[in-house]
């Protein structure tokens, strides 16, 4: 396509439609006009994206529709619908996006945590290094295990929830350093490692995996999910594709910090876990089979909701009325 010969064509039905939608005041026929205008200016639109996303004719365009909205629209969404297209749409098709990364997280980090724990338990004197025998006896045999039960369910439900979630926002928007995500994933799984050798050396390491069963499966799979979004807001700078770094940035920054509302839902549901089931004295299938289940509800809701939001064409962004113009241009 020819663009300037494609304007030259269609200009003076574009100009008529800018000008209905500039207008302050008109007539019944000017108001039936702009929406057959709107139409047809739609289409071309349309045309103009398919083979030149970017084009001068493409954002003039843009902006003469976002009038024209205005005029025969002019009320915000309800706040219901709003959220109902964020729960459905946004967030599901964000954490989509990031599925692949956020497998390579939690590979990189049970790869760490293992590699550490083996080391030091393999090691002579390599976890006297982190206390006295009777100090690793007593972590071991006691503290490890009244950690879940020394606080109020309330209380101890809400630490851990708000911990976990200001550790996973901050990943998610420190991403774009590059270092942080890292640093944190190794950290992570550094003290995952320790723990597991400090109880291995007093014989408790079948207590370890199954008092972070039941609320660990969800709230590791949340801190991988916050590394992945922040590691792929990273990436949107460093590989923009045909977009330009600070479009980029824009659009998968606003995308991905989505990431975060959702880790607070998820965060709650773990911390909801820990702080009532891990603690209960049912049977461990029952208490591990609850943690199971919530892990199966979000990965659902990534994996399956979220693909058919995204090849719907969703990305996680908001939608183009609520993002404005993403280029200047003059008109």
């Amino acid at each position: 396509m020819d663009l300037e010969a494609y304007s030259a064509v269609h200009g003076d039905r574009w100009d008529e439609v800018d000008r209905l939608a500039r207008a302050r005041h008109g007539s019944g026929a000017d108001a039936d006009r702009l929406v057959s205008g709107y139409q047809e200016v739609a289409t071309d639109l349309a045309r103009i994206r398919g083979v030149a996303p970017g084009s001068p004719a493409g954002d003039r365009l843009s902006r003469t529709l976002f009038r024209a909205r205005l005029r025969f629209t002019g009320t915000p969404v309800d706040p219901l619908t709003a959220v109902t297209t964020f729960f459905a749409r946004h967030l599901p098709a964000a954490l989509y996006r990031i599925r692949w990364v956020t497998i390579w997280v939690a590979a990189a980090t049970v790869a760490i945590s293992a590699i550490v724990g083996v080391w030091i338990a393999s090691t002579p004197g390599a976890v006297a290094t982190f206390g006295t025998p009777e100090a690793l006896r007593q972590y071991a045999t006691e503290d490890f295990q009244a950690y879940y039960s020394d606080h109020g369910l309330g209380a101890f439900t809400a630490q851990v929830w708000s911990n976990n979630a200001f550790i996973a926002a901050r990943m998610v928007a420190f991403g774009i350093t590059g270092l942080y995500v890292p640093v944190s994933i190794i950290q992570n799984a550094v003290s995952l490692g320790v723990s597991a050798a400090i109880m291995h050396s007093q014989g408790r390491l079948g207590d370890f995996f199954l008092w972070i069963a039941p609320h660990g499966q969800l709230e590791l799979y949340s801190v991988f999910l916050a590394g992945a979004a922040g590691l792929m807001i990273c990436w949107s700078w460093i590989a923009p594709g045909a977009r330009t770094r600070a479009q980029a940035l824009a659009e998968d920054g606003r995308a991905l910090l989505t990431v975060a509302v959702g880790l607070a839902l998820t965060l709650l549901l773990s911390g909801l876990v820990e702080g009532v089931v891990t603690r209960q004295d049912w049977p461990w299938p029952v208490k591990i089979g609850i943690g199971t289940v919530a892990l199966a509800a979000v990965l659902w809701y990534q994996w399956v909701l979220g693909g058919r939001a995204y090849r719907a064409g969703e990305r996680g962004d908001v939608e183009e009325f609520e993002r404005g113009a993403t280029a200047l241009t003059a008109g």
